[in-house]
């Protein structure tokens, strides 16, 4: 009848770890973008932030009044 002391704490933090492991598979799986995605999304920003540029006014400097 003499079993082996079992720890409960590193027992517990043992599941935990591999919960927490689970956890992020799961979150990689559901979240995580493909190359050809984040590629795809930094072009059309490119895109969009050269659109947005393309129709800037350029102001004139401004010229004292005195005219020097």
């Amino acid at each position: 009848m003499t079993g082996d002391v079992v720890n409960l704490r590193q027992f517990r933090k043992q599941k935990a770890r591999t919960e927490k492991d689970k956890a992020a598979e799961q979150n990689r799986i559901s979240f995580g973008r493909t190359k050809t995605e984040k590629q795809l999304t930094r072009t059309l920003n490119d895109k969009a932030s050269k659109a947005l540029d393309q129709g800037k006014r350029e102001t004139p400097p401004d010229v004292p009044a005195d005219g020097d």
